[in-house]
């Protein structure tokens, strides 16, 4: 790669993306400025009745939420003052904390740290788009919030076309994140191409949204597969990606996104209930819309339902 090539690459991977008021996302326009102000909800007498009486709170009378702080709009984004932690996920967890009639306590942490906190209980739940799957489900509680979609997106100047099945992947270098559910998927369609004799794929590991953007910009990577809705943000803010293809993320299967909690708690079915409430009276409906996942929504939360692997 030339010199200045490399140079604009690095210039877009790590200058800072302007959000205008007139992104468009899934058909819906997305406005942070608007977005800063929270959507509350009522406390939900039957959820609170149903949490467990000797369950003890990370932090006594506040809700305590683990929320990977990838800087991911529209699921994870910070405000102006590069610690207030906002999106789509943080919306969710105040509904739930409002129902509950707890004070929410955001605690933006990594990835891989939200399994031992939770199971440790120094956070009560986990809300980080996180996929049931059957391995989760043998240490973890789930309540679902949303459909889980993924998309492969790659340069717009890319010659490739498509990715839907996994003879596509053959021979790509895709970004995609450690321990995800993306992952396990992208691992699996590998195993069915070793088996044709095709060449394996090589999967990208990086730290964060600047490195991932370096690493397709510039060449190093052919695709990006991860949650679509953050694929989609990005590709209306700045017209550099595209979609070329969408996975359920429990391929074969669809799966769900959901509120991980640790197992046994006896939180799931309160936080359950509190979930079908906002749902019902429209609040649920209210924070996706205004981030732009409308089109991944549910009907009603599940507990525990078949996910990855099931």
């Amino acid at each position: 790669m030339q010199k200045s090539s490399l140079l604009l690459a690095v210039t877009l991977a790590f200058a800072p993306l302007v959000w205008a008021n007139d992104v468009t996302i899934n058909g819906t326009g997305v406005s942070l400025e608007a977005n800063k102000t929270p959507i509350n909800t009522p406390r939900n007498a039957d959820a609170v009745a149903r949490l467990p009486k000797d369950y003890h709170l990370a932090v006594p009378g506040k809700f305590t939420v683990a929320v990977a702080a990838l800087n991911s709009p529209p699921l994870t984004v910070f405000s102006d003052d590069n610690k207030t932690l906002l999106g789509s996920e943080v919306d969710i967890a105040r509904l739930v904390a409002d129902s509950l009639g707890l004070e929410l306590n955001v605690v933006p942490t990594s990835w891989e740290d939200w399994p031992l906190g939770v199971t440790s209980g120094k956070y009560d739940a986990a809300i980080s788009n996180i996929t049931v799957t059957k391995a989760r489900k043998e240490k973890f509680d789930f309540a679902t919030y949303r459909k889980d979609s993924l998309g492969f997106y790659v340069k717009s100047s890319s010659p490739i076309k498509a990715i839907e099945k996994a003879e596509d992947i053959a021979g790509l270098r895709i970004i995609v994140g450690s321990g995800t559910n993306q992952e396990a998927i992208l691992l699996a369609w590998n195993a069915e191409n070793e088996k044709k004799g095709l060449k394996p794929f090589t999967p990208v590991y990086t730290k964060d949204d600047a490195a991932q953007t370096l690493a397709l910009q510039s060449g190093r990577a052919d695709a990006f597969f991860g949650p679509n809705v953050i694929g989609a943000w990005k590709a209306a803010l700045t017209n550099k990606t595209r979609l070329v293809g969408s996975v359920d993320g429990g391929w074969p299967k669809a799966a769900h996104i959901a509120v991980t909690l640790k197992k046994g708690s006896g939180l799931v079915e309160p936080v359950q209930i509190a979930l079908n409430g906002v749902i019902k009276n429209g609040d649920y409906e209210k924070v996706l819309n205004r981030w732009g996942e409308g089109v991944e929504k549910i009907p009603t939360s599940e507990i525990n339902p078949a996910g990855l692997g099931d």
